[in-house]
């Protein structure tokens, strides 16, 4: 992923929520991310997601903040605010309990293109199957968000997954 991302001569951003972080610091894990992380925001509670990332509170009114809605508009805060050609967002329920009326397990991804076309995908429907949710307990459901994100980064970027991209 970095190295398709230097060679397209761009940068991506963050916006997470219940990765807390894991997404940029995963991206910072692979050589020369230092040229293409531009850096991340960790919008953990509900209403940082608006004053933070900009997302308008009438999307997390209407849709909740795990939401396809609310996801997109997380990416396009992250882009914005770090002038970056990609950003992706999370954002979902790690448990124990529900939220805003969500299963555990239920996690959107947002990515914001370099065309401004803006994208949004369940992280179950990578890596699961359609209409299901990502079993386990906090942090695996964590770390398979992050694992989601990055093969559909990579997937878009023309790539196929590995662990070391």
């Amino acid at each position: 992923m970095v190295d398709k991302l230097k060679q397209q001569n761009c940068t991506i951003s963050t916006c997470e929520s219940l990765t807390a972080g894991l997404m940029a610091a995963t991206i910072a894990n692979l050589p020369g991310s230092s040229q293409v992380l531009r850096g991340g925001l960790i919008t953990y509670a509900t209403d940082s997601k608006v004053s933070v990332a900009g997302v308008p509170g009438a999307t997390v009114e209407e849709h909740g903040p795990v939401s396809w809605q609310c996801a997109e508009a997380m990416a396009i805060g992250a882009k914005r605010q770090f002038q970056s050609q990609w950003a992706v967002s999370l954002t979902g329920v790690a448990g124990p309990a529900t939220q805003c009326g969500q299963p555990v397990g239920t996690v959107w991804i947002g990515v914001a293109l370099p065309n401004g076309t803006v994208k949004s995908k369940l992280v179950a429907d990578i890596l699961c199957g359609p209409g299901q949710v990502v079993a386990g307990d906090r942090q695996t459901i964590r770390l398979a968000a992050v694992r989601a994100a990055a093969m559909w980064i990579t997937d878009l970027l023309g790539l196929e997954y590995t662990n070391e991209n």
